[in-house]
């Protein structure tokens, strides 16, 4: 369960989010929102400067206490994959898999594994420069999933890629997911029909409104939530 209240005072972001396990939360909002704020403050990426950040019941960060990223045990993929460039991609889920706590033989079966999962058998020997976009961020969505993070956070991952190839990828990352308490933000209704169960829409660093997809989508209380909906 995440609980988290962030506040940001240069990005002007004043925001609180509860999850229950296994939920998928979508937030949108125009540019400049402070959605990338929010999410990097939940990682741990920027400190806050009021709020909290706790998940499953461990307070992670405060206005004085900061756990760092690396002991969060969080997920974030961005819209680029950012894999380790001299790794194959298999070498770069069996990392992942041992930061975990996973043997090496235990990491390698697991990078198997998933290289399966995703749609990408026999290319595990490849480095992701000899992968398209859409690989890359199949494999970065592996990695993360291996490390068998507590919450997932996904910034617009599906943007850098195209139509096709965001549309296959919004697949895979639903059949991944798996009951993986998860934060998606995205400009497209698209990731949020396909992936979420809630939405949020936050607004100059607010939360403007927030109840299921359906209901917010049905009945929209800002131009903003306005133009998504019109946008199905």
């Amino acid at each position: 369960m995440l609980d988290a209240h962030v506040v940001v005072t240069q990005a002007s972001v004043d925001a609180r989010l509860v999850l229950n396990p296994g939920e998928v939360l979508a937030v949108m909002g125009p540019s400049g929102a402070g959605k990338t704020t929010l999410l990097d403050a939940v990682a741990g990426l920027t400190r806050l400067d009021a709020g909290h950040v706790a998940l499953d019941g461990e307070r992670m960060a405060d206005a004085v206490r900061h756990t760092p990223p690396s002991r969060r045990a969080i997920g974030l993929l961005g819209q680029d994959a950012l894999l380790f460039p001299h790794m194959t991609a298999a070498g770069n889920i069996a990392f992942a898999a041992r930061s975990a706590g996973s043997s090496r033989s235990e990491s390698a079966a697991i990078a198997g594994e998933w290289m399966l999962r995703i749609g990408l058998p026999g290319l595990g020997d490849r480095r992701p420069d000899q992968l398209s976009g859409g690989q890359r961020q199949r494999v970065a969505l592996a990695r993360a999933l291996a490390a068998r993070p507590r919450l997932l956070l996904l910034d617009e991952p599906f943007s850098s890629l195209d139509v096709e190839a965001a549309a296959q990828l919004r697949t895979v990352v639903r059949d991944q997911l798996q009951g993986t308490t998860t934060i998606v933000v995205s400009h497209g209704i698209a990731d949020a029909e396909v992936l979420a169960d809630r939405l949020v829409i936050l607004e100059h660093g607010r939360i403007t409104q927030e109840g299921m997809l359906g209901e917010v989508l049905a009945a929209p209380a800002t131009a903003f939530a306005e133009a998504v909906a019109a946008a199905r």
